[in-house]
């Protein structure tokens, strides 16, 4: 039986494979966890942390983004190869979507999930950058898109 390609069929090692996969792994039960959480015990904590500049209630965009988070989460972990570079794009653009939030919770002092000084909020900005690199790299997303440029 040979080992199944990465979703971007880019030839890799398979320690790479192995690093691709667990991240992926990772990524999707971080984003189902952060969904529930949004829907139950961290409710408020998410209310907190949505901008006076979004339009929508608060409790709306906290419902919403948890029912996203856990479709993309359990997408990262079941979706069929072919679709990975897709869903890690998808998941890519979440995160560029929900950083002006982490942004207002910086800029507006809110303190939430530990985040209770301007300097933590500001480090964590630096994260979310983080989180689209490894969406777009686990799920083959990065070369997926370079491919649609390239056509």
């Amino acid at each position: 039986m040979s080992t199944p390609q990465v979703a971007d069929r880019t030839p890799s090692s398979p320690v790479v494979r192995a690093l691709r996969l667990l991240a992926r792994l990772w990524l999707g039960i971080s984003l189902a966890f952060a969904g529930i959480s949004h829907l139950s015990f961290a409710r408020q904590d998410f209310q907190a942390q949505v901008p006076a500049w979004v339009p929508l209630p608060e409790d709306f965009v906290v419902l919403a983004s948890g029912v996203v988070e856990i479709v993309l989460g359990a997408a990262l972990l079941v979706a069929p190869l072919r679709w990975l570079p897709i869903v890690g794009v998808i998941a890519a653009l979440f995160f560029v979507a929900v950083f002006p939030g982490n942004i207002g919770q910086w800029r507006e002092g809110v303190d939430a999930f530990g985040l209770d000084t301007d300097a933590k909020r500001f480090v964590r900005l630096f994260f979310q950058p983080v989180l689209i690199a490894v969406a777009l790299w686990s799920t083959g997303g990065w070369s997926w898109l370079r491919a649609r440029v390239r056509r």
